[in-house]
């Protein structure tokens, strides 16, 4: 296995265990949708997922991921932007 599929199976993997810890800590209430960490969580699984899928030729799944990274960029922009609203000044 060379080192670019090394990292592409990383990638992959490594995907895998932030959404499907992301969606634990939620389910277990550890974590809110309004957390910045599980959208930043679901964004890099994504990108993991997306980076794997192309290499692998499952365009399906690398395009749904794409959707999936621009709702957590869409949910990070939102909270944060919340939690800049909600700031007290000084």
């Amino acid at each position: 296995m060379s080192v670019t599929e090394l990292a592409v199976e990383v990638a992959g993997w490594g995907g895998a265990a932030l959404i499907l810890g992301g969606y634990t800590l939620l389910s277990t209430r550890r974590l809110t949708g309004e957390s910045p960490l599980f959208h930043w969580m679901n964004l890099f699984g994504a990108l993991g997922f997306v980076v794997n899928g192309w290499w692998h030729g499952a365009i399906p799944a690398a395009a749904m991921n794409v959707v999936w990274a621009g709702i957590a960029i869409y949910a990070l922009i939102r909270v944060t932007g919340k939690a800049r609203a909600g700031a007290t000044p000084g």
